[in-house]
């Protein structure tokens, strides 16, 4: 088997399991997953907001916000599983297409 072929089924793995993120702070009783917190849990969470992180927090704004489309941000988690496995299929799609962009770039400058 190809080195390509495995790393897209690696990532085909990845992206079924990205779920995960939701369904195990679920069935723990977490509040949040891990690292996905904004400004106001972080505060809560150690006491004050990093100067850092409260200048950058208002800069980027998530296309899918909590990987739910819009409207169904309270919808139960078999339609937010759905969300993180568009959001993860987006962004493998997004970051292939760079790649090959700047590699074709690349090549492009190499072979002149």
């Amino acid at each position: 088997m190809k080195t390509a072929t495995k790393l897209w089924i690696g990532l085909g793995v990845l992206t079924l399991l990205s779920p995960l993120g939701i369904l195990l702070p679920e069935y723990f009783k977490a509040q949040d997953a891990w690292g996905e917190w904004g400004a106001d849990v972080i505060k809560k969470l150690v006491g004050y907001v990093p100067v850092g992180v409260e200048k950058l927090s208002s800069l980027w704004n998530a296309p899918l916000r909590d990987y739910a489309f819009r409207g169904q941000e309270s919808a139960g988690l078999l339609v937010l599983s759905f969300g993180y496995i568009i959001s993860a299929l987006i962004g493998i799609i997004v970051v292939t297409g760079l790649v090959f962009l700047i590699a074709r770039f690349l090549n492009k400058k190499n072979n002149l």
